[in-house]
């Protein structure tokens, strides 16, 4: 009799879990293409203009001999469906950079399970943060916020932004959102699902915390230190996986971590501690973005120094394993060293595999005595 074998279905059913997971992309992209489809008809377009566009522009004159016009945005409540729009956008982009590049590096490095998910999350969050840190870093040389600090809390509230400072929060908020639905295409680990959420919601609470509160300059300068700071990281992570005796860049990045953590501290203590406190536009007013009171700025500087304090806490943990466990593997080496030699001596008293003690053998005894 000839074996039967069964027929496997290797295309899950439709709307399954699986389905949706392996086809989350294509999915995501119908959606998208929806939106835009929507801007061909004059029906529809009013509708999709709110999804793709940025909304709430204010056109200001200036004043000179050439008279120009200057467009300007301020945020309200139709952002929600901006930031919706680009968080498939994230989806669709995280989808690309998996398939095309990650994946075929992770088939020939051939990494085991956990360094394969570590892999794709450090890919992942460097190709978002090398992009976020070169746009950001454009927006401050173009704006001056670098070279005068002052401007981070004069003017106060700041409720106009230029077109690049407002999309690229907009961008921002897609991206950490997307986050959230990429644990389960991604089919996370439920131990890691805790740790993800924790720093999702994280950036999430201090980037809408300082594009609603005006607090916009403040929070795109210090976006842009910490994700420098984080590229590093991740970079060198992808370096250590594919070679682990390269592990400069962790030393490199554990300077600049501290670093980062003090310059944010400081920045916010000069501009809300300070500038803002004393700052001549005083007050509380929600029609005029107007949130500088005392209350309000106790809340921000205490929900930074609290941020940094615990991503100091999860670095020193960090460290200490990392110490740990280097011990570990120097104390095993030097446990290996004294049984080779001891291995070394053993073969130099004997010759041919014999030791000097073969001389007593029964063989040996018997014919001394004959």
């Amino acid at each position: 009799m000839g074996n039967i074998r069964k027929k496997t279905n290797k295309n899950p059913p439709v709307l399954s879990h699986e389905f949706v997971i392996q086809n989350h992309a294509d999915i995501v992209s119908c959606v998208a293409m929806v939106f835009l489809l929507g801007l061909m008809f004059e029906v529809t377009s009013k509708f999709a203009v709110l999804f793709i566009t940025v909304q709430y522009n204010v056109t200001i004159s200036t004043n000179g001999p050439d008279e120009t016009a200057v467009n300007h945005f301020h945020h309200g409540i139709k952002d929600l469906a901006t930031v919706f729009f680009y968080m498939l956008v994230a989806i669709i982009m995280h989808a690309i950079i998996q398939e095309y590049v990650l994946d075929k590096i992770n088939r020939k490095k051939h990494f085991s399970k956990t360094k394969h998910s570590k892999f794709n999350e450090s890919g992942q969050l460097s190709a978002f943060y090398l992009f976020s840190f070169g746009w950001g870093a454009s927006i401050l040389l173009s704006e001056n916020f670098l070279s005068n600090p002052v401007t981070l809390w004069e003017g106060y509230p700041h409720t106009l932004m230029p077109f690049q400072m407002k999309f690229y929060f907009i961008c921002q908020l897609g991206y950490w959102l997307h986050a959230v639905p990429e644990l389960y295409f991604q089919k996370t680990k439920k131990e890691d699902i805790p740790r993800q959420l924790v720093y999702i919601f994280l950036y999430l609470v201090h980037i809408a915390g300082a594009y609603i509160l005006n607090l916009n300059r403040l929070g795109l300068v210090l976006l842009v230190l910490h994700y420098f700071v984080e590229l590093l990281f991740h970079v060198s992570r992808l370096v250590y996986f594919s070679n682990e005796n390269r592990q400069t860049g962790f030393t490199i990045w554990a300077v600049l971590f501290v670093l980062g953590r003090l310059l944010t501290l400081s920045l916010s203590v000069l501009t809300v501690g300070f500038g803002l406190a004393t700052a001549e536009n005083q007050g509380f007013d929600l029609a005029a973005g107007n949130f500088n009171v005392i209350f309000v700025r106790i809340t921000v500087l205490a929900a930074i120094c609290l941020t940094q304090a615990f991503m100091m806490w999860k670095f020193i943990n960090f460290q200490l394993r990392r110490w740990r466990e280097h011990a570990q593997a120097q104390t095993l080496k030097k446990k290996q060293v004294p049984s080779k030699s001891k291995s070394k001596k053993d073969k130099a008293n004997g010759v041919n595999g014999v030791n000097s003690h073969a001389a007593d053998s029964p063989r040996a005894r018997k014919e001394k005595s004959s």
